[in-house]
């Protein structure tokens, strides 16, 4: 097969996994930028070009898409998928599940234990935000955070309503949500391919710190999870349409409670705790799941 990894840098070790599981199995493969390409979406025949050379002949891709350049990746996964090329994650999944509002609403509304969370344009509604999610001590988010980025924990309710009328007054959208302190400053990722949970670690945040992203230094270890949390780790990525995802799932006094789903989860933190070969079974699912022309929404998304 011929498989590109849609990615802006080679030497991530994410990428490198998922090129070293492709060569691994004799695939062809190749890193592609994905800001660097361009496209020419108004002829019969949709084309891509990465500089002069046109991107023809993938049988799949893996979108390794950042947050940061949501718009303009996923804009080139619906290429791949108008021209037939199967996708991993199709760019509507990706797009949906990088909306955190939207993606908690969908999951909300499938019944998934969600933290209580309240959205609000109004400053002026503060007070009935902080209430519904059961005062403070409470978590600040904002939409467009990444890795634990925008996110704050406001121990007083003075606290809260300051950290809010802040963020509005810079035309920030946020969410509030209740403060689940039973979970230590842990959760659980859960990374799921296709129907299963193939590797789950507990995330641990370091000391004084209330968030457990590795990159902010928390510390990962191996954890085994209950029936119910790989179940709903496996919903919450089928939710989202997303056939490669990282579920942040917390332990609560009221079951598993999902913070986030992740279409593009890094792989370093849970293969160096598990000691499982995940880019692999990435790459065994595209081999069993690709055909021309499957991705089923076409770029129509």
């Amino acid at each position: 097969m011929r498989i590109g990894i849609l990615s802006r840098n080679r030497n991530l070790y994410s990428t490198q996994s998922l090129v070293r599981a492709c060569k691994e199995r004799g695939h062809e493969v190749k890193v592609i930028d994905y800001l660097r390409c361009h496209m020419n979406i108004t002829s019969h025949r949709p084309s891509i070009y990465l500089g002069d050379d046109e991107l023809a002949g993938y049988d799949a891709i893996i979108p390794r898409v950042g947050a940061s350049h949501t718009f303009y990746g996923c804009a080139v996964v619906r290429q791949f998928e108008m021209m037939g090329v199967y996708s991993l994650n199709e760019s509507v999944a990706v797009s949906r599940s990088r909306d955190k509002l939207r993606s908690l609403q969908l999951l909300a509304r499938k019944g998934i234990g969600l933290p209580v969370t309240t959205f609000a344009h109004d400053t002026r509604a503060s007070k009935n935000l902080i209430s519904i999610c059961g005062g403070a001590p409470l978590v600040i988010k904002l939409l467009e955070g990444t890795q634990g980025v925008g996110v704050v924990l406001a121990e007083t309710t003075k606290a809260a309503e300051s950290v809010i009328e802040a963020f509005r007054g810079l035309n920030a959208n946020i969410l509030v949500q209740e403060f689940i302190a039973e979970a230590g400053g842990a959760d659980i990722r859960c990374l799921v391919v296709g129907e299963k949970v193939v590797a789950a670690i507990k995330r641990q945040a370091k000391e004084g710190e209330f968030r457990s992203n590795l990159h902010r230094g928390g510390s990962a270890s191996v954890v085994k999870i209950t029936p119910e949390e790989r179940s709903t780790a496996v919903r919450a990525a089928n939710i989202m349409g997303l056939n490669v995802a990282g579920v942040d799932i917390l332990r609560s006094n009221h079951g598993p409670v999902v913070m986030e789903v992740n279409s593009s989860p890094g792989l370093e933190g849970v293969e160096t705790a598990t000691g499982k070969d995940v880019a692999g079974m990435i790459v065994s699912f595209i081999e069993k799941n690709a055909a021309k022309g499957k991705t089923r929404t076409r770029g129509k998304g």
